[in-house]
């Protein structure tokens, strides 16, 4: 960057961006927790599934609003390629949680397993954390505690992919009817997904840090 760059204000808006899709990733997160753990109530299940298409349309505007003032914006808070990698990415947690929520209508689904819950919790507890690392990109000297919570993000997608395994070896175990093992294996691998892309965030976020730090 040259002299001139370093002279003219950064675009702070980014960092508004992404908190708001960080907000709209965690609402729809505990909305999809609380939808498997009260999955009896049709009522409320239908209006959880619809809440979430909801907070992925917004989330899609945040993201077209920050793609956009990238191509306005000549000096920028961060590299220009993390700005475009942490909000698309971001926004692929908010897809895969929306097909979660997708598939339990689609494939209409009735029973849940604890699995599917447990699951769901720790893609809710790996958001709260994206929530928290993303608002103290805003502010310098926060680097220790940023790392700290995409470090918690990596344990937790781990644990997921651990409760995932179990889950559908359980299943192939237990399970008689090949449509539900079907349908419950599928929404275990959303969910899993989820929890993956979180991981990716937090990698992005951590590079970020590493870089600026």
């Amino acid at each position: 960057m040259n002299f001139l760059s370093r002279l003219m204000p950064r675009e702070g808006r980014f960092f508004t961006f992404f908190e708001r899709h960080a907000d709209l990733i965690l609402e729809a997160a505990t909305v999809l927790a609380q939808l498997l753990r009260d999955y009896g109530n049709r009522a409320g299940r239908e209006a959880g599934i619809a809440r979430i298409g909801e907070l992925e349309h917004a989330a899609d505007r945040v993201t077209r609003e920050t793609v956009g003032l990238l191509h306005q914006t000549f000096v920028t808070p961060l590299d220009r390629d993390d700005i475009h990698r942490l909000i698309s990415h971001m926004d692929d947690v908010l897809d895969l949680i929306q097909d979660t929520a997708e598939a339990l209508s689609l494939y209409d689904i009735e029973l849940l397993t604890n699995e599917s819950c447990e699951l769901a919790e720790l893609l809710r507890e790996c958001c709260v954390r994206i929530q928290g690392a993303v608002r103290l990109l805003r502010r310098a000297g926060n680097g220790p505690e940023t790392l700290r919570l995409c470090n918690e993000i990596d344990a937790l997608e781990s644990q997921a992919d651990r409760v995932m395994r179990a889950g559908i070896s359980k299943l192939f175990r237990e399970e008689q009817d090949v449509r539900q093992l079907i349908k419950l294996e599928t929404v275990y691998q959303l969910l899993e997904a989820a929890t993956d892309q979180c991981e990716d965030v937090a990698n992005i976020i951590e590079g970020v840090v590493l870089e600026n730090g």
